[in-house]
């Protein structure tokens, strides 16, 4: 399973690199895959993942590209690469329709929501016009601040079909982390057909994303429980265990890489540190 953690970071900064293009960043591929795994290391420790937007600091400090376009960059990478998860969770969702009839419509209602979102944000004015309102709750003092913050987020805006790629290259990455982690399943030999694992795993792992606990651990590892153990009869401490390593194989190995990196990037610490 290791081996391929590999490929799959290659292919993740391989669609963030895309964005990055089109959003006219310009550093190297592998400036960019150092970055996205100092990136992965914060994320990896923090609820939610939300440690992943450190990696804003490092292309700051490599560009001098304005914080508020570097903020949207990120913002869309992770978009895209979560809205390939929701669509494999979302087939997923109908091989267990019997048991959870409303499951693929929240699921669906949900991406509904994500598609209309980008849809309203899309339009510079609409967008501009609700930062507008936000900002009238916030003091005079901070206004100047949020407002050099804002007033970039459209700055290099990507066109809708450059991100068809990055999404399908987003579907790939997820295909490699959940085969990854299929590959314990057999190892303990569980009865467990690939494709349901494929399909239904990405609900479980999408439950990991509410930041309750850092990188979901313990969200993600009971909704597995749930599900593996309703369908297939499978004691939920096995379940538990192919979570767990898949979670220390998945995340905590790529983020130890990412830690490697971190401290071995002499050129931002100082930047980071005062951050």
């Amino acid at each position: 399973a290791i081996p391929l953690t590999l490929p799959r970071v290659l292919i993740r900064n391989s669609a963030w690199f895309l964005i990055q293009r089109e959003q006219k960043i310009h550093i190297s591929f592998w400036r960019s895959l150092k970055i996205f795994l100092i990136g992965y290391f914060y994320g990896s420790i923090t609820p939610g993942y939300l440690g992943q937007l450190m990696r804003i600091l490092y292309l700051k400090e490599d560009t001098n590209e304005p914080y508020g376009k570097l903020f949207v960059n990120s913002f869309i990478e992770a978009t895209v690469h979560t809205f390939s998860l929701y669509l494999m969770m979302f087939i997923g969702s109908l091989l267990v329709i019997d048991v959870f009839p409303m499951l693929p419509i929240g699921i669906l209602l949900w991406i509904l929501f994500i598609i209309l979102f980008v849809l309203y944000f899309i339009k510079p004015e609409r967008g501009e016009k609700i930062f507008t309102l936000l900002s009238k709750g916030i003091p005079e003092r901070l206004k100047i601040h949020s407002y050099r913050f804002t007033s970039t987020f459209y700055k290099d805006f990507p066109r809708l079909r450059k991100l068809l790629l990055p999404l399908l290259l987003g579907l790939f990455t997820w295909i490699i982390i959940f085969t990854q982690e299929y590959l314990i399943v057999l190892a303990l030999k569980l009865p467990i057909p690939y494709h349901y694992f494929l399909l239904l795993f990405p609900v479980a792992n999408a439950a990991g994303f509410i930041p309750i606990s850092f990188a979901g651990l313990g969200t993600r590892e009971f909704t597995a429980v749930i599900l593996f153990s309703t369908f297939f009869g499978i004691p939920g401490e096995k379940i538990f265990v192919v979570s767990l390593l898949g979670f220390i194989i998945t995340d905590i190995l790529t983020g130890f890489i990412g830690f490697l990196c971190s401290i071995t990037d002499t050129t931002t610490k100082k930047q980071v540190l005062q951050s």
